[in-house]
């Protein structure tokens, strides 16, 4: 005889005035967890109440129902429509969706727990998505962050990841792939390298994030290159250049993804910059090149020039400030612990002291007419001006004639680079020179 099939009755929702509900003690959750009761309310205002309450009916002695319920699951909505009656932002008889439970086969404790167990949570690529349908529909970044609650940065990774290749996206939601090799990828926007890495990577059997990341940029140029420090990142961007940020580690300001255009760029400007100091301080040449090769100035002449003199208010204003620093300075070492403060103003008044004692070098004028500069990189991007060389058939005759110098003075121009703003004279000279600098009268 076929066992008969037994049907399911529901329990009933039935909408309870606030103030006619209690929080159990049977609800297993006990520790605070996820987003705070003061968001939740939030969210509440800006949503209502998107899940009813699980409640059962408080009997009397004699198992009578009193017209009151406990909260068994739900317990922080509860907390959170609480708080909005003691804002007065609802009233306490407010009517509260709940999902009532009379009798029944399970305890209070029971039915708490399975509505948290049973509960599953939101798989990160759906909720990847739901930003990114959010942000088409109109809502901006920081918007998305107020109403979820997160970072504008967390929104930000969020819609970097939902703009990964489909492909890889769908083996992420398979779990062939991790988030944190997903993460690797979202580096670029590039789909189809996106794929061809990953096809690297699969047949190599190395699919660890960071090798995923070195696959992706080793072809680009980082930011902190001297070249694109020298151009400016801004520069780049404007001239259609595209730079891979990583936004969920320390990028040091990314890679710049076409090294040819950023090439190119870096040569205009140290020409551009080249023609400038030509015309400017009157030079009869100026090499430019990223780097020179050594020895490239051998059988030049060099000539140094001299350093301008201070002013009167300069050489007054450097003592005052010499003066200043050295008195602080002997008070800080004196003193018992440190202070941001007082090594700020040391920083500070060093730096004007710098400034000060950084007077640019006057050449002769005769020198610089047949004189020349070589300009390049340095290190950090920074223009390095080496000035005052002249070659032997720019000497002047008659002193070329006296000397029998016959060097031959071309100069192989070089593609590298380093920057300093001025030249200066041999070691043990400029030292001499500086040494009386701003203490001179």
């Amino acid at each position: 005889m076929a066992k008969a099939i037994q049907e399911v009755t529901l329990n009933r929702s039935e909408d309870i005035p606030f103030d006619k509900l209690e929080l159990s003690q049977q609800n297993v959750r006990k520790i605070k967890a996820g987003v705070s009761i003061e968001d939740l309310a939030e969210d509440i205002v800006l949503r209502k109440l998107l899940q009813s309450l699980n409640v059962r009916p408080i009997l009397g002695e004699n198992g009578e129902e009193t017209g009151r319920y406990n909260v068994l699951a739900g317990g922080r909505r509860y907390r959170a429509l609480e708080l909005l009656v003691k804002q007065k932002r609802m009233a306490k008889t407010e009517p509260v969706p709940c999902i009532v439970k009379r009798g029944g086969d399970t305890s209070a404790e029971d039915d708490s727990l399975a509505e948290n167990v049973q509960r599953v949570d939101l798989h990160p690529l759906d909720q990847f998505r739901a930003f990114q349908t959010l942000r088409k529909q109109g809502l901006g970044e920081e918007e998305i962050a107020a109403r979820f609650f997160v970072s504008i940065a967390t929104v930000k990774q969020r819609l970097r990841l939902a703009s990964v290749s489909p492909r890889l996206l769908h083996l992420y939601a398979a779990g062939e792939m991790a988030l944190e090799q997903l993460i690797a990828f979202s580096i670029t926007n590039d789909h189809v390298r996106q794929d061809q890495v990953w096809d690297t990577a699969s047949r190599s059997h190395a699919r660890e994030a960071y090798y995923i990341r070195r696959l992706l940029t080793e072809t680009a140029i980082r930011a902190s290159d001297r070249r694109a420090v020298y151009v400016g990142v801004e520069a780049y961007e404007a001239a259609g250049g595209i730079v891979m940020r990583d936004l969920f580690e320390q990028d040091q300001g990314g890679w710049l993804q076409e090294p040819a255009l950023l090439e190119k760029l870096a040569v205009d400007k140290l020409k551009a910059d080249a023609e400038t100091l030509k015309s400017t301080e009157g030079w009869r040449w100026v090499e430019a090149a990223f780097d020179f090769p050594y020895g490239h100035a051998s059988g030049l002449r060099r000539f140094y020039g001299k350093q301008a003199d201070m002013t009167r208010d300069k050489l007054a204003r450097y003592d005052t400030l010499k003066a200043e620093y050295d008195k602080l300075q002997a008070d800080y070492a004196a003193a018992q612990g440190s202070s941001e403060e007082t090594e700020k103003q040391l920083v500070d008044l060093g730096a004007e002291l710098d400034r000060l004692k950084d007077r640019p070098f006057v050449f002769d004028s005769e020198e610089v007419a047949r004189g020349g500069v070589f300009i390049s990189l340095s290190a950090g991007g920074e223009l390095k001006i080496d000035r005052g060389f002249v070659r032997p058939e720019d000497e002047p005759k008659a002193e070329a004639e006296a000397s029998g110098d016959n060097v031959d003075g071309d100069i192989e121009s070089a593609t590298g680079g380093a920057v300093s703003t001025n030249s200066a004279p041999p070691a043990g000279d400029q030292d001499e020179e500086e040494g009386d600098g701003p203490d001179a009268s």
